[in-house]
């Protein structure tokens, strides 16, 4: 595979904007290694809590994520990290991470030690033979690869937002969490100049996954 062969799309948004289904239908769709870097943030907030840290002790963050050896597992098309050899579970979803992640992920200490972590996973998806890499976070766009081929940024309102996640059956504090990603002074959650803006408050999954497929597709046939 050359360097021209290989792609880099990066999807920012905020929480259950759609941006985990968009990269994994695209994944599928052009054999590209899906990374859902929100994951990372939330597997490293769970051990944070498994090893005691609380978000009123943000202090102690720096010195626990100095234990940490961080890895990645293949798994089908997608990127899990593992800390210290071992993959968090479901409780990377659960209420108590759910409450929490977005205090930790504000911490400019803790962006900087996933930064390279998170760049690094394009060099995961050439060892593995992906046709490249479908990013998703909120920060993708803007501070990890900002010179992506392509850079799209969902949203939708946020009554529709909520809806998605009691679908779901999941419990998320979808507004606070959006107050804390757009006024945190490190990367804050926002589009980034000249991404592709998508508001799927109104479209099926099927259309927004057309939409950016199809400007995808002019530079790298389906799979």
């Amino acid at each position: 595979m050359s360097s021209q062969d290989f792609i880099i799309v990066a999807i920012d948004g905020g929480a259950a904007s759609g941006k985990s289904s968009t990269a994994r239908a695209l994944a599928a769709r052009f054999n590209l290694l899906h990374v859902d870097t929100g994951s990372f943030y939330r597997a490293v907030t769970a051990e944070l809590l498994r090893r005691g840290v609380g978000v009123g002790d943000l202090p102690a963050v720096p010195a626990a994520l100095a234990q940490l050896r961080l890895g990645t597992r293949v798994e089908g098309r997608s990127a899990v990290m593992e800390i210290n050899g071992h993959a968090a579970g479901d409780e990377i979803r659960g209420e108590a991470v759910n409450a929490a992640v977005s205090h930790f992920a504000a911490l400019p200490a803790l962006r900087t030690a996933l930064m390279a972590y998170q760049r690094g996973q394009a060099g995961v998806a050439r060892e593995h033979g992906f046709r490249g890499l479908v990013m998703e976070g909120r920060d993708i766009g803007s501070v990890i690869f900002p010179d992506a081929e392509f850079r799209f940024f969902l949203q939708a309102d946020l009554a529709e937002r909520k809806r998605r996640r009691e679908d779901e059956g999941r419990v998320d504090k979808i507004q606070e969490r959006d107050r804390l990603d757009l006024s945190r002074p490190n990367a804050p959650l926002a589009c980034p100049p000249g991404a592709i803006a998508i508001d799927s408050t109104h479209l099926s999954l099927d259309e927004v996954v057309a939409t950016a497929a199809k400007l995808i597709g002019q530079k790298l046939p389906p799979a």
